[in-house]
Order: C-alpha cells, then structure tokens, then sequence
C-alpha cells in the first residue's frame, strides 16, 4: 500500500511558476516510479511528467517540455514538479500516481495503482 499527498497548487499568473510536491508513504514504495498527470474540466487525465526513482531517469509530455521539471528528493520520499512560465492551458488538478518500476510506459493511467487526492492549478491571463 502506498500513500501519495499532494500539496502546492494555487493561483498563479501567465509567466508564473508553481512548485508542487508530493509525499509518499508506505512499506513498498520503492517498488514505484511516481508520474504526474493533470485533468482540466471536460478533458482526459493527461500525463504531464514521470520519473524513475532507480535511476533518476526523467520523461515529459511535449505540451510541458522545457517549462516544467520533476525531482525526487528519495530520503524525503517526495517528488516535486517545478512548473516554469505558465499558461492559462496549464489549469487543472494535478494529480501525482504511482505505478510498478516493471511498467514501462508512463503515460497510460490506468497502469498506475495508486493516486493522491489532486491539488488544483490556475493559471490567469
């Protein structure tokens, strides 16, 4: 069982930057790698960012590439997303998900096993 905890949305300007974290807990989580995925109202669950916390490896969706950055922090069991120069179409609950270091695909949600409650982000023009 894995506990995620997201924390860091809020309302930020066009240009502007957000940190978001998420805490994980529990006995298997270092048989997890940690995705971000955000959903907008009447959109899909999109995958936004990932990384390997076995080797630090790091992946992004092209829509984010260049403005946002993931990191882990492993002795704190967090995982942060640095979002740089927002845009309005960046508003949405960002949600951190945790799924086997076995899976290799990252943008798939359904292969992720477990979920935070979603912090929210809006970007205004």
């Amino acid at each position: 069982e894995v506990q995620l905890v997201e924390s860091g949305g809020g309302l930020a300007q066009a240009g502007g930057s957000l940190t978001l974290s998420c805490v994980a807990s529990g006995s298997t989580f270092d048989d997890y790698d940690i995705g971000w995925f955000r959903q907008a109202p009447g959109k899909e669950r999109e995958g936004v960012s990932g990384i390997s916390r076995s080797d630090g490896s790091t992946y992004y969706a092209d829509s984010v590439k260049g403005r946002f950055t993931i990191s882990s922090d492993n002795a704190k069991n967090t995982v942060y997303l640095r979002m740089n120069s927002l845009k309005p179409e960046d508003t949405a609950v960002y949600y951190c998900a945790a799924r086997p270091t076995w899976v290799v695909t990252w943008w798939i949600p359904d292969l992720y096993e477990y979920w935070g409650q979603g912090t929210q982000v809006t970007v205004s023009s």
